[in-house]
């Protein structure tokens, strides 16, 4: 609370009724700088230029997996590289077992449509079914015709 001084008035101090918003600003201010540090900290950094879709979107897990598909081939779990050969045991980790979770498969534009079909064949040999291919979200000029 503030008072104002006020000499014509006698002794009497008077109250001003303002709220004092300093301490909610200076909060709001810290919680937008946890949100830009954490923000980052929560996506996939596997760089890959993925091709356009004008499919509409659909809702997505609260973890999904990710299986990239690299433009020099080699394959990436969520960040993490994985030969093709140990792709089975990386994933039944990643899923704790559940063949029934969806992955989400990104491919470089530039990686052959055979590669791609090689990694699906390969997902579906170890039991995971549900895959979901990733593509930038784009809409066609001609309403998709």
């Amino acid at each position: 609370m503030s008072a104002r001084l006020d000499h014509s008035g006698g002794d009497d101090l008077v109250e001003t009724h303002e709220i004092n918003v300093t301490p909610f600003i200076d909060v709001i201010l810290v919680l937008l700088i946890i949100f830009m540090v954490a923000a980052p900290l929560a996506t996939v950094d596997v760089g890959v230029d993925l091709p356009s879709s004008t499919a509409q979107r659909q809702p997505r897990p609260d973890k999904p997996v990710y299986l990239t598909v690299k433009s020099d081939l080699n394959l990436a779990l969520g960040n993490q590289t994985v030969p093709r050969d140990a792709l089975g045991s990386a994933l039944g980790r990643a899923t704790k077992g559940d063949h029934e979770q969806r992955i989400f498969l990104r491919a470089d534009k530039t990686v052959p449509y055979g590669e791609l079909m090689k990694v699906m064949n390969d997902l579906r040999r170890a039991g995971y079914l549900k895959i979901a291919l990733v593509a930038l979200e784009s809409v066609e000029p001609n309403g998709g015709r």
